[in-house]
Formats: structure tokens, sequence, C-alpha cells
């Protein structure tokens, strides 16, 4: 089974609504920065990774809609969203890496046209969410060749695909494993 925690969607970040499964699945639509920060403040999304890469794409959202805006507006508009979006979980190490990566690229393509800026902050925050996925799904394939048909493996932490872009990183192993024609339990 495919989870993808989030997911671009046109002109939208849709999000798994980690509110209230296990009674129901709904994703989230998102379109701006201000609600991707509340989403990730509200624990609409939880897990380190899965908020770095929202993050990214709030980061994005702000670019595209201040695209028509002069140099300084930009600038301005999208030092806001970076201080918003830093402030919607201040514990959350990924939230800053995510950050930090975004805002170096921006300051390395500052010259550009905003419209150019925006577009590859874009592309910039869906490197982030393939290179996520593609990470978990290395890691998973490492682990796995540990495990043995007939294992049985406990954990005691959140590491599936919810807190990352879509795989997971420890339940990551166990996917790779079954997939491969292990039998885990």
């Amino acid at each position: 089974m495919k989870i993808e925690t989030l997911r671009w969607s046109g002109d939208c970040l849709e999000m798994i609504d980690q509110r209230i499964l296990t009674a129901k699945f709904e994703c989230l639509r998102y379109r701006d920065a201000q609600s991707v920060a509340d989403g990730i403040r509200t624990m609409v999304v939880r897990g380190a990774p899965a908020i770095g890469v929202a993050a990214a794409y709030g980061v994005a959202f702000e670019a595209l809609a201040l695209s028509n805006e002069s140099s300084a507006g930009f600038t301005q508009g999208l030092a806001l969203r970076f201080d918003a979006l830093a402030q919607s979980r201040p514990t959350a190490v990924n939230l800053f890496w995510a950050l930090d990566r975004i805002k170096k690229l921006w300051v390395n393509i500052k010259q550009l046209i905003n419209s150019e800026v925006a577009n590859q902050l874009l592309q910039e925050a869906h490197r982030m969410l393939d290179e996520d996925i593609e990470i978990n799904r290395r890691m998973g394939a490492f682990g796995a060749e540990l495990l043995k048909d007939g294992s049985r493996v406990l954990t005691h932490c959140n590491a599936g695909a919810l807190t990352t872009a879509g795989h997971g990183t420890a339940l990551g192993v166990f996917r790779i494993a079954v997939e491969a024609g292990e039998n885990i339990s």
C-alpha cells in the first residue's frame, strides 16, 4: 500500500489529517503558507520529515503568491512567512532544516525574477519530498537485509509512513522486507 502523507496535487498540497486517524481518513488541501503553518501547528501533519517537507511547500506557496510584487515586497513577504512557519512547531528539527535549505536556495537565486524564484522554490520542495521517500526506501532496503523470513519485530516509536513524506523510517524496513516476500510479524 502506498501512503502519501503529503502529495502535490495540481496547485495545492494535500496532507493526511492525522488528528482524526484511525476513525476517519481525510486529506486536507493547502494553498498558502499560513494554512500550511496552521496545519503544522495543529498537528494535521506529524513527524519530523513530513513537517520539514510541508514547510518547504509553505515557502513555495508564498513565493508563488508574491511573484507579482516588487522585489522589496517579495523579499519582505517571504521573510514574514519564513518566520510564521518557523513558529509553527519551534521544537521540530526538520522544520528548521527544511527552512534553512529553502532559504539558502532563495539567497542563491534572488537575483532572478520573482516568478522564476517561486518556480525554483517549488521545484526544491518537490525534490525534498522525493528525496525523503528515496532515503527512507534505501534505509529500508539496508535494514530489510537483517530480517529473516519469520522474524518478529517490535517497535516503540512512530516511525511509519505518516511521519515521513510517505515511506517510513523504522517501519520502512519492515515494508521493504514484506515487499521482498519475507513473512514479518
